[in-house]
């Protein structure tokens, strides 16, 4: 059985607003400065994607994913100017509980190191608001942390507001030699690739809001 997940796509909002006009802009800006908090129940996640081929199946991709994230964003009214994130990978979960429980032990040892994390280390300047449901694009520069390695990375992300809501989603490509992560083994399993994709899907809410 392979796994057919589709990648992370921004919310769309299922209703309009004028948030982005120039007459409330100052208005809304103000609105959205604060801290952020990440939503859970499903409305965020963190997985990966890594093509592989099995034995009496051929090439597939091996998707996982979990929605044990935690984390806030702080925007200040010009710019995002703090993100802080962590991701249970020990409830990652695929198409395949054999290769969940395998993750454990093998690859991300998720057993050992159960918590992936990143760290924005420069700002994402915004350089004006949009209106509800209208995607913006930018790129955080952060440490990821995965297997107890971090690593500087940029991640193109895409986001926008919906529903009283910021919706993140982004993905980057990690090679598993940077993170010191040995490719699983099993005897189904043929070959796996040397990387992943790394996929975010991430709803915020204004703290106090």
């Amino acid at each position: 059985m392979t796994s057919r997940a589709k990648p992370a796509t921004p919310a769309t909002s299922s209703t309009s607003g004028t948030t982005g006009t120039n007459s409330t802009t100052g208005s809304v800006t103000s609105a959205l400065e604060g801290t952020w908090s990440v939503v859970g129940g499903g409305a965020s996640f963190v997985g990966y994607r890594v093509a592989e081929e099995l034995a009496g199946i051929g090439a597939t991709t091996a998707v996982g994913r979990t929605t044990a994230v935690t984390g806030t964003l702080t925007f200040d009214g010009g710019q995002i100017t703090d993100v802080d994130l962590d991701a249970d990978v020990s409830q990652l979960q695929s198409d395949q509980s054999r290769r969940d429980m395998a993750l454990r032990q093998q690859a991300l040892e998720t057993g050992k190191y159960p918590t992936a994390s990143f760290e924005l280390s420069s700002p994402i300047a915004l350089s004006s608001i949009p209106a509800e449901g209208t995607p913006v694009s930018a790129t955080a520069t952060g440490v990821l942390t995965v297997h107890g390695v971090e690593r500087t990375v940029t991640i193109p992300l895409q986001g926008q507001l919906s529903n009283s809501r910021v919706v993140v989603v982004g993905s980057t490509e990690i090679a598993f030699a940077d993170y010191g992560i040995a490719q699983p083994r099993a005897a189904a399993v043929l070959s796996v690739a040397d990387r992943a994709t790394l996929e975010i899907q991430l709803a915020f809410e204004r703290q106090n809001a």
